[in-house]
């Protein structure tokens, strides 16, 4: 993996209706998360023009379950964006213990950007590799 340029860090609090009968946070949950972390990233980066101009759809989800969380740890999210391919792109999260600083979870999510008015791909360029690359 290639040092992020630009990175975003969202915190995530753990409801005890995240919480499955194994005691710990549902893996179902995480990649809620994963889609949480990405969506505050585009909401707090990209002005309020880009967020009108553009959407994003998921392509694919990978998503590795390192160490479990349960009900008050303290977790941050840490996400980052790789440079687009076309109108792909692929961001990263991380999910860590804020306290032990353990990893709990790591995500590799390829996204593709839609033209918000014709929902049909659209090149990623200068406008959001400002941004976020």
């Amino acid at each position: 993996m290639t040092t992020p340029r630009i990175t975003f860090k969202h915190p995530i609090t753990i409801l005890s209706s995240d919480i499955d009968e194994m005691g710990h946070v549902n893996n179902v949950v995480y990649l809620r998360w994963v889609q949480d972390v990405a969506e505050a990233h585009w909401k707090n980066s990209a002005p309020e023009e880009l967020r009108a101009k553009y959407a994003w759809v998921v392509l694919r989800h990978e998503i590795d379950y390192v160490s479990p969380a349960v009900l008050n740890d303290v977790l941050i999210g840490t996400t980052w964006v790789d440079l687009p391919d076309g109108a792909r792109s692929t961001r990263h999260v991380e999910i860590f213990n804020q306290t032990t600083n353990k990893l709990s979870t790591k995500a590799k999510t390829t996204w593709c950007l839609l033209s918000a008015s014709s929902k049909r791909p659209k090149r990623v360029e200068a406008d959001i590799t400002d941004i976020f690359c």
